[in-house]
């Protein structure tokens, strides 16, 4: 099958890009730079600000990945709105079958964050010119060169001691980003899931606080723990700017939305896509072993620049 894979340079776009070749679909990777693109499939530009691009990018797909957003931008709301509105005429112009699209977890009747809201939106977008969606939720997603999973890995490395303020009680259900990535592909497999909405998880549901202690307690680090119940999002998101690498409005878009709880309800999934997924412990292993093999990887092209400049000498 040909499919377009939005974002196919990102976090989940590139394991999904290289798991869809696997599988033997052709894949269209859209960048906004395809002469600078290296990875599985065939470069064709594309931006969700231009709806000619989007047409042409699409053109001859039988079914697309909508992979993308706006989180670290102030008025992302706004741009993710009409990213997938231009998004939906594009796809439904050109005859796509249909359309997959990786949203967020959490109930509809909860005072959801912003971020969870245009999640939400853009869902409805996407279908509103009429092309079939199928949506799979999830909550945090754990894997090398993720947000969230980088959030969490940088705050248990960088304070051993840390005041916590009231989002870390709140309940998740993390999923492994390689999980995420085979639920993907299933469902493109699958025709029963054309259409319709999944939730996805793993097999545990923790506390952010829980999440972090047992990260340091895989490190074999120890944390100090003291609630603040009064630190409030903006302060926490400031908080996070100056401890991790996370920027500004994208952390206090990822703190607003920790205070959503955000766990399966629903585990059709399991049926259409079964498998069983990574427990905590094996994903947050995962993530800290790619993440090694890139850093040993990163050094040993310095060394390799040093000795051919050198050389040169």
């Amino acid at each position: 099958m040909k499919v377009l894979v939005t974002g196919a340079s990102g976090f989940v776009g590139s394991r999904l890009a290289a798991a869809l070749e696997e599988a033997g679909h052709e894949i269209r990777a859209m960048t906004r730079r395809p002469e600078g693109y290296e990875g599985p499939g065939t470069p064709v530009a594309g931006d969700v600000g231009d709806e000619d691009s989007l047409r042409t990018a699409l053109e001859g797909c039988e079914a697309a990945y909508y992979l993308v957003h706006s989180l670290d931008d102030p008025d992302f709301e706004r741009k993710d709105a009409d990213a997938a509105r231009a998004f939906a005429r594009a796809a439904a112009a050109v005859g796509i079958g249909r359309i997959i699209y990786l949203g967020g977890l959490g109930q509809d009747g909860d005072q959801l964050s912003k971020h969870l809201r245009s999640r939400r939106e853009v869902e409805q977008l996407l279908g509103g010119t009429g092309v079939p969606v199928t949506v799979l939720r999830a909550g945090i997603v754990v894997g090398h060169g993720g947000v969230s999973w980088e959030m969490t890995r940088q705050l248990v490395a960088h304070l051993p001691a840390m005041v916590t303020p009231r989002w870390v009680s709140t309940r998740t259900q993390p999923i492994a980003v390689a999980d995420v990535v085979r639920y993907l592909v299933g469902v493109l497999e699958a025709p029963e899931a054309t259409g319709r909405v999944f939730e996805v998880g793993g097999p545990e549901v923790l506390t952010y606080l829980q999440m972090m202690m047992r990260v340091a307690d895989i490190q074999n680090r120890h944390m100090f723990v003291v609630p603040v119940p009064l630190l409030s999002p903006q302060l926490s998101s400031r908080w996070l700017a100056l401890v991790t690498d996370v920027d500004l409005a994208t952390g206090r878009s990822l703190i607003d939305s920790m205070t959503n709880e955000v766990v399966v309800t629903d585990d059709a999934i399991r049926s259409v896509v079964p498998f069983e997924p990574m427990d905590y412990d094996e994903m947050v292993m995962t993530a800290l072993v790619e993440r090694a093999r890139e850093r040993r990887q990163q050094a040993r092209d310095r060394r390799g620049g040093w000795l051919s400049r050198g050389a040169r000498r």
